[in-house]
C-alpha cells in the first residue's frame, strides 16, 4: 500500500506540474494563431476585401443606342499613377518593404479581380531615375517587373515623369533612351479602334532645345495622322495611301497635368489638402505651361486627358469641355489613401470609376489594437491584471450587495 500511494502521489505531482506547460503551450498556440490570422487579414484579404467592390464602369456603345450590326468593342483600361518606387539613396529598406509590398498586393489583386487589358502608369514609376546609376537603375527595374509583373495578354505601358527621367535641366537623351528601353518608346497606341497618345510632358519646356524640338515634332507627325484618320475622305491626296489610324479621338496621357492655377476647384476625399490646395502652380513645375497645354489641345484634339503629378485628385475641364482627370499616386507613401481610375472605353464612348485601395491607417490601426489586445491577454493570463470579464463580474455584484 505505502509503495503503491507513492506511486500515485509521484504521478498526481508529475500532472500537476505539466498542467501549467499545457496551458502555456495552448496560450503560446492561441498567440500563433492570432498573430497569423492578423497578417493574413492586413497583408492580405484586406486588399481583396476592399477592391472587391470596385465595378467597371458602364459606357454607351452602338447596340445600347439601338444602332444596327457589331457591338463597339469595350477596352478595360487601369490608369495608375506615381509609383515612386525607392532607390538607394532615398530608401530606407524598410520604407521600401513596407510601401513596395503594399503596391504588389493591390496591383496583383486588381488584375485578379478586375482582369483589365490594359494598364497604363502616369509617369514618375522610379523615385530616383533621374540620378541613379546603370546598376541602381537595373535593380530598380527588376524591382518593378516582380511588383508589376501581369500575364502576356495585358498591356502595361508608362510615360515618362519627372522622377524618371529629371526635369528639364536634369533630362538627357541617354535617360530618356533607357526609360524607353524598359518601356515602349511609341508616343501613339491604337488598340480596339481607340488612339492613345503617350506625351513626354517634361520635354515641353518650349526652349527649343533639341529634346524639346523632337518632342514637339514628334507630336506635330501624331497630329497629322489623327487628322487624316478623321478627314481621308476630304483630305486624300495629303494624307496618301499609308496605313491610317482608327477614326477616334485620341486619349492624351501625360505626367504633367495641363495648366491650370492651382487645386482650389477640385474635390473629394483624395483631393489636395486644405492648405495646399490654393497654393499657385508653377508652369513648367507643377503643370504644364500655358503655352504647351494650347499646343496640345490645338494638335491632338483629345476627348479625354488623364495625368498624374500632383499626387491628388482633381477633375478640370478645358477648352470646349475636354475632360482632365488627374491621378492620384497609387503609393502609401503619398498619400494614406491611394487610388487609381478604371476606364471603360469605346472608339466612341468612355466611362470612367475610381477604386479605392486600403487606407494605410486602418491597417496601422487593425495592427495596433490587435496588439494591446494581445499584450492584455497575456498579463491576464500571467496573472499581472485582473481579466476585464471577472473584474467588471466581482464590480456588478458588488453594486448589488450594496
Amino acid at each position: 500500500m505505502a509503495a503503491g500511494d507513492m506511486a500515485s502521489t509521484r504521478l498526481g505531482a508529475r500532472r500537476q506540474h505539466l498542467r501549467p506547460l499545457k496551458r502555456r503551450g495552448l496560450v503560446l498556440l492561441r498567440l500563433t494563431a492570432i498573430i497569423f490570422a492578423l497578417l493574413l487579414f492586413c497583408e492580405f484579404l484586406i486588399y481583396y476585401l476592399v477592391i472587391f467592390r470596385c465595378s467597371w464602369p458602364a459606357v454607351k456603345t452602338s447596340a445600347d443606342a439601338g444602332g444596327l450590326g457589331t457591338p463597339e468593342p469595350v477596352l478595360r483600361v487601369m490608369f495608375l499613377a506615381d509609383t515612386h518606387l525607392l532607390g538607394t539613396v532615398r530608401g530606407h529598406w524598410l520604407d521600401k518593404l513596407r510601401r513596395e509590398w503594399q503596391m504588389e498586393r493591390a496591383f496583383q489583386t486588381a488584375l485578379w479581380l478586375l482582369q483589365p487589358g490594359v494598364v497604363f502608369i502616369l509617369g514618375d514609376v522610379f523615385d530616383e531615375g533621374k540620378w541613379s546609376s546603370s546598376q541602381a537603375w537595373a535593380d530598380d527595374v527588376g524591382r518593378f517587373w516582380k511588383i508589376f509583373r501581369h500575364p502576356p495578354h495585358v498591356q502595361l505601358r508608362a510615360v515618362a515623369g519627372n522622377h524618371d527621367i529629371g526635369f528639364h535641366y536634369q533630362m538627357n537623351t541617354y535617360k530618356i533612351k533607357r526609360f524607353e528601353k524598359v518601356f515602349n518608346p511609341e508616343r501613339l497606341f491604337s488598340w480596339k479602334g481607340i488612339n492613345f497618345v503617350m506625351v513626354n510632358s517634361v520635354a515641353l519646356e518650349g526652349d527649343g532645345c533639341d529634346i524639346c524640338s523632337g518632342a514637339e515634332a514628334e507630336l506635330l507627325e501624331i497630329s497629322h495622322r489623327l487628322n487624316c484618320s478623321r478627314e481621308q475622305e476630304h483630305r486624300p491626296q495629303e494624307c496618301g495611301d499609308g496605313q491610317q489610324l482608327p477614326a477616334s479621338a485620341p486619349i492624351l496621357l501625360q505626367h504633367f497635368p495641363l495648366y491650370r492655377r492651382n487645386d482650389a476647384n477640385c474635390s473629394g476625399d483624395d483631393a489636395a489638402p486644405p492648405d495646399e490646395k490654393y497654393t499657385p502652380f508653377k508652369e513648367r513645375y507643377d503643370a504644364l505651361s500655358q503655352e504647351a497645354s494650347r499646343k496640345l489641345l490645338w494638335w491632338l484634339r483629345p476627348r479625354l486627358v488623364l495625368s498624374g503629378h500632383t499626387h491628388s485628385a482633381c477633375e478640370v475641364l478645358h477648352g470646349a469641355g475636354v475632360l482632365e482627370v488627374s491621378v492620384p499616386s497609387f503609393s502609401w507613401r503619398n498619400r494614406n489613401n491611394p487610388s487609381f481610375i478604371m476606364g471603360s472605353i469605346t472608339p466612341t464612348e468612355y466611362a470612367l470609376a475610381k477604386c479605392y485601395l486600403p487606407c494605410e491607417d486602418t491597417v496601422l490601426t487593425t495592427y495596433c489594437t490587435a496588439f494591446g489586445g494581445l499584450v492584455l491577454l497575456t498579463l491576464v493570463h500571467a496573472g499581472l491584471v485582473a481579466s476585464p470579464f471577472h473584474f467588471g463580474w466581482n464590480m456588478l455584484r458588488k453594486f448589488k450587495t450594496t
